[in-house]
């Protein structure tokens, strides 16, 4: 086990550097982030001479990105247009946000594989139809139409809620957006869930707990769930990144200022600092959450072993 940790911890390295080095061509390659802080007017050159010096962009791409790179292991991401340290924007928006996502994740995973297994065991009944149904209709509205509907409904029309999310972001706020966040992928939970419980459910090893006069709370639990929970848990784990980095049109909708917000903002200003800083914690998100999945594997099957 100890040397598969390390063997992935090394392999994520190159990810990590190769992730940021794109992140911050890409940035750069969308023009001249001087000419687009200053819009339509021309700024003086010696302003423009001046900022460049300021935030480096007056020397090469690619020791520019050695400089922000050695930054990032002193705590150091470097500066936005504004004035404001990186950093400072990351620890004021990422808590946001990673309550937001938290609060999807849940809804999302208890949600989805709560009716996923209701939905695998009652196959071809009213309930499994039912489910199925409604998730292919979640799937078939984009996110941003299910957030201003329910939005407009539960937060204007019958005032059962705050249209918005106030400063600070309050958990009990966000269990609205977190479920618009969550419902597209707490859809896709379900039916991989339904399919994966349906299946196993034929398997020799569910009906032998059964011969054996097993309890069907025992069988469904410990042995049917354990081992379907494997290509669910393989989406979750991919899936909380993108629930933390995906939030920008749920965070405009109902105006939380996290993560979304402030990348759009730092892709609107070209500020590679803002939009790297921000990208480098996302990939350490994916990097870490898909190491935890797989040593989640060998918990719900025993007879998947890391030597």
């Amino acid at each position: 086990m100890g040397r598969y940790v390390l063997r992935r911890l090394l392999q994520m390295i190159p990810v990590f550097i190769g992730t940021t080095l794109l992140i911050f061509l890409m940035v750069h390659a969308l023009g001249d982030p001087i000419a687009a802080r200053f819009g339509d007017k021309a700024p003086d050159p010696v302003v423009a001479a001046q900022i460049r010096a300021e935030f480096n962009l007056d020397k090469p791409l690619w020791l520019q990105y050695l400089l922000y790179f050695k930054g990032i292991f002193t705590g150091d991401f470097g500066t936005a247009f504004t004035g404001e340290p990186v950093i400072d924007l990351m620890a004021r928006s990422w808590p946001v946000t990673f309550k937001l996502g938290l609060t999807a994740f849940v809804i999302e995973a208890v949600v989805g594989i709560a009716l996923g297994l209701v939905s695998g065991l009652r196959r071809g009944r009213f309930t499994d139809t039912a489910a199925m149904g409604l998730t292919l209709l979640v799937i078939s509205i984009p996110t941003f139409v299910l957030g201003f509907t329910l939005q407009y409904l539960l937060g204007v029309k019958w005032a059962v809620i705050r249209p918005t999310v106030s400063y600070g972001a309050p958990l009990n706020e966000l269990i609205l957006p977190g479920l618009v966040l969550a419902s597209v992928s707490l859809a896709y939970v379900t039916r991989l869930t339904r399919t994966s419980v349906a299946e196993n459910l034929r398997a020799d090893y569910v009906r032998t707990a059964v011969a054996k006069g097993l309890p069907r709370r025992r069988v469904v639990t410990q042995h049917l769930l354990r081992n379907s929970l494997i290509p669910v848990v393989t989406f979750l784990g991919t899936d909380l990144g993108a629930l933390m980095g995906g939030a920008l049109v749920t965070e405009t909708i109902f105006n939380i200022q996290g993560v979304g917000y402030n990348l759009m903002q730092g892709v609107r200003r070209q500020e590679s600092a803002t939009v790297v800083g921000f990208v480098t914690v996302l990939v350490i998100v994916y990097l870490v959450a898909n190491l935890l999945v797989d040593l989640l594997y060998a918990v719900l099957d025993p007879r998947i072993r890391y030597a």
